[in-house]
């Protein structure tokens, strides 16, 4: 039988993997589609769309990766949340045509938070190296 404590710690590594996903994903798409991604900031009026690219790619793949493996992911979540709060309001601030996507970014938000009050669980890296 599971204990409390034991589901949690199974719990909290579905929930980081689930979290993560969608962040990992994102990334690398960006990665292997630049000149799409780079179009669609400059359609939204965004300056230095190619810094702004690459440093997306870059919190998004990090971020993920870090929330993921529970490896230093409170600096994850948070570089995850600063992305997020500009990113939901220049991309998805238009309703109703954006609100789903509003929302959800609202509620990825939400799992990012859980992470910076309750961190990575046991089956996290920080817990396994114990730092």
């Amino acid at each position: 039988m599971l204990t409390q404590v034991t589901f949690q710690s199974y719990v909290s590594l579905v929930a980081r993997l689930f979290l993560s996903a969608i962040f990992i994903k994102s990334g690398v798409s960006k990665l292997l589609s630049p000149a799409q991604t780079q179009a669609y900031m400059a359609s939204k009026g965004l300056p230095l769309t190619e810094v702004l690219l690459w440093a997306t790619i870059l919190v998004l793949i990090m971020g993920g990766l870090s929330v993921l493996l529970g490896y230093k992911s409170k600096i994850g979540a948070c570089l995850l949340i600063g992305f997020l709060i500009p990113a939901t309001l220049i991309f998805h601030g238009t309703f109703p045509q954006e609100e789903i996507a509003f929302f959800k970014n609202l509620g990825l938000m939400g799992g990012l938070l859980m992470i910076l009050a309750f961190g990575s669980g046991k089956f996290s890296l920080e817990n396994y190296l114990k730092i």
